[in-house]
């Protein structure tokens, strides 16, 4: 039986490639943390600047309390099975008034993780809405298999290579609004993205990229992860500890490898490597 989700959750999830919205934590728990994430950026910028917001999980205790808060693992659980990996995370901030945006995309195009068998939980921690540039979503592009994809290193663009799916028909897009505290889970082949914010507040989102079972392997650079839950009996060469202190020096040496090897990934082939 799940214990997060609702058998019709899960159906939802498995047609249309994405659920939304699920309840993680109160808005008021969800406030508490964003106030802990913001005081923790603006006293270590450069660890959690806009260049660098790959991985925190792996420093930043209060960013750690996302990655393995319990509904959000359990819910995954109730797609993926007990036991799960967690490949990374990604600060998604986007300023009041800004022009970043996410062209329509597919996680799994550039991770180099085989099978495409794993999910990506998105937490709010302020309002999501369209004027605020929510994740959007086009249903059922999971089942496509991997689109084609123009490398547009966009200057707006928040994606490391700019990388845009083509010929989308906007017209079946779905807003995935949600309120602090409450997550949407997206599936590693779903066409995806972002408008700008448009609004005069900033939104925050963490993304957990991505939660994924153990028969899931890194074909490109090196298998980083951390154990999520279960995997009493899986082996790797590079399963890293959860951060019991902020910015710990052994924890940023590991953070860094994960960054590098991340780099390497994602932007194995590409014409051009920016600072993200």
């Amino acid at each position: 039986m799940p214990r997060v989700l609702s058998t019709e959750q899960i159906e939802f999830f498995w047609e249309h490639g994405f659920c939304s919205p699920i309840d993680v934590m109160s808005e008021d728990e969800a406030l508490s943390l964003k106030a802990l994430i913001e005081a923790a950026e603006k006293e270590n910028p450069e660890a959690l600047g806009p260049t660098n917001r790959n991985n925190p999980h792996l420093t930043f205790t209060a960013i750690d309390q996302v990655a393995h808060h319990p509904i959000i693992v359990e819910a995954v659980a109730d797609l993926l099975g007990p036991d799960l990996l967690l490949y990374g995370s990604v600060l998604f901030f986007k300023e009041p008034a800004s022009a970043g945006y996410v062209s329509w995309h597919q996680d799994a195009t550039y991770m180099g993780i085989q099978p495409h068998h794993f999910v990506t939980p998105w937490l709010a921690l302020t309002p999501s809405n369209a004027e605020l540039g929510c994740v959007r979503m086009i249903p059922g592009s999971h089942k496509l298999g991997i689109l084609h994809h123009h490398d547009t290193y966009g200057e707006d663009n928040i994606l490391t290579r700019g990388q845009n799916v083509e010929d989308i028909d906007e017209s079946t897009a779905v807003d995935l609004v949600l309120k602090p505290g409450q997550m949407s889970i997206h599936h590693a082949t779903i066409v995806h993205g972002s408008m700008p914010n448009r609004g005069t507040e900033r939104r925050m989102g963490v993304a957990l990229q991505s939660f994924m079972s153990p028969e899931c392997h890194q074909t490109v650079g090196d298998f980083m992860v951390q154990i999520a839950k279960g995997c009493e009996h899986w082996k790797g060469d590079h399963v890293f500890p959860r951060p019991q202190t902020d910015q710990d020096p052994a924890d940023v040496v590991r953070r860094e490898a994960v960054n590098e090897n991340w780099s390497r990934i994602l932007y194995s082939g590409a014409s051009q490597v920016r600072a993200y």
